[in-house]
């Protein structure tokens, strides 16, 4: 392929193989971040576990793999091919001079053998890397702690019962830096102090403050806060962060416990105690309970993102504050002296609400990063939400049942805010499609009817 631009250089990614949809905006907006611009010229297979990037630096491919969670790993690309004869030809081609300062004699250095979707024998490792003895290796073999490290890395297809005998694509480079997959254990739910019955995935919350371009000193902000999840990825990128949410006892970490075998939440279960967990707490500016519904905030850009996880009525029923005149039944106690009235928040208003709060709390450039529930079978781009002042940067699929799944979108600020733009989307016609979304909880539950029908007529056979 072109090298591109003189002072690019080709660096080969390793993906993990899960979230495949997130893989390609979150390392679209790292670099970004970074300073760098994904190009038409990167080879990318998007299923695929390798992609070859040109990136201007071994610096920008560092900073890259210190906030991905999507990669393993990164390496300088020193050649590849379709065969282990490609490849040798493509090695011997790769210019010397860049080699040299890897290849001393008083340098160590290791070569390891990574393959997808076949497992290799030790003897077959050996002969595959004493084929590289054509290479100067000046230094000395040392298996632990070596200075250098050199991969070879083979591609065996994606389909696990149909297996080549020979890989497809094989790859040789040295080895840069590892991603942030440990985040995901280190963060994980399991452990956390402080949940509820929707608290995000630490995978999912990494990658969302990742498409937020979440960088440190950022003030990041979450409307529909819950156990603070979100807020957690969001300081550990060395951002500020705060939320709110209508819920007075999560806010404050009182009533029922969401753990099992956990009657009552104990008195370190809030979200300054999960910051503080993580080593977070400096971070965290406050939670407030508050209707999303209704502006608190004062006119401005605030916030450099927001990062957000609205409620759908799956697990919790979308609520905002109701007038005295609205049915006595609403009435909830959410603590012995405090009580308010709500009524249901239509999903189609939560979408409008935090687009145009978006649109006018948001600076130029940050970003809004949230999920939409979607009924499969009636799903068009066009039931998007969509803002004048907000343009579409990615839009990812994570399926929840054959029927039902939500998709990330992430969008960023392109236009200021004006008084006019205040009712653009029902203005523009852009809010009358995804109305749809309102009935999203009969349809879901309808489909798990279904479902559990279809199984148990299934089972009488």
């Amino acid at each position: 392929m072109a090298l591109g631009a003189p002072a690019l250089r080709r660096y080969l990614l390793l993906l993990a193989q899960e979230h495949l949809e997130f893989r390609l905006p979150e390392i679209t907006s790292l670099l970004s971040l970074c300073g760098g611009q994904f190009s038409g010229e990167q080879e990318i297979r998007v299923n695929s576990p390798f992609w070859i990037l040109n990136i201007p630096s071994e610096e920008m491919a560092r900073g890259l793999m210190k906030r991905t969670v999507c990669a393993k790993s990164i390496f300088e690309l020193w050649g590849h091919g379709r065969s282990s004869g490609e490849l040798y030809a493509s090695l011997k081609s790769y210019p010397t001079d860049k080699m040299l300062p890897y290849l001393q004699s008083d340098s160590t250095y290791k070569v390891h053998i990574h393959t997808f979707n076949k497992t290799l024998t030790q003897a077959q490792k050996i002969k595959k890397i004493d084929a590289l003895e054509f290479l100067p290796f000046k230094g000395k073999v040392k298996l632990k702690n070596p200075e250098h490290i050199f991969w070879i890395l083979e591609d065996y297809g994606m389909n696990p019962n149909d297996v080549p005998e020979e890989p497809i694509h094989v790859y040789f480079g040295r080895w840069i830096a590892d991603g942030q997959r440990e985040l995901i254990e280190s963060y994980s739910v399991k452990k956390r102090h402080f949940i509820g019955n929707t608290s995000m995935d630490a995978c999912l919350s990494f990658i969302m403050a990742n498409h937020g371009r979440v960088k440190p000193n950022d003030i990041v902000y979450d409307p529909f806060v819950g156990t603070g999840g979100l807020l957690i990825s969001s300081a550990h990128f060395g951002a500020y962060v705060c939320g709110t949410d209508i819920d007075y006892n999560t806010i404050h970490g009182l009533g029922k416990a969401s753990r099992k075998n956990q009657k009552w939440r104990g008195p370190d279960e809030n979200i300054r105690a999960n910051l503080r967990q993580y080593g977070l707490e400096k971070y965290y500016l406050d939670a407030l309970v508050a209707d999303s519904s209704r502006p608190i905030w004062r006119k401005g850009m605030l916030f450099d993102a927001i990062i957000t996880d609205p409620p759908y009525g799956i697990r919790e029923a979308p609520r905002r504050l109701g007038s005295q005149k609205e049915t006595v039944k609403s009435v909830e106690r959410s603590t012995e002296n405090h009580f308010f009235v709500s009524s249901s928040y239509h999903l189609s208003d939560i979408f409008f609400d935090l687009l145009k709060f978006g649109a006018e709390h948001l600076v130029m450039g940050g970003r809004l990063v949230y999920w939409l529930p979607i009924y499969r079978p009636e799903y068009t781009e066009e039931i998007i939400p969509r803002h004048p002042c907000l343009k579409l940067i990615s839009n990812c699929e994570q399926m929840l049942s054959s029927h039902a799944s939500r998709r990330l979108i992430t969008m960023e600020k392109v236009k200021e805010f004006k008084d006019q733009d205040e009712n653009s989307c029902l203005l523009d016609g852009q809010y009358m499609p995804y109305r749809g979304h309102n009935s999203f909880r009969e349809k879901y539950f309808s489909g798990v009817t279904k479902r559990i029908a279809k199984e148990e007529k299934d089972n009488q056979k």
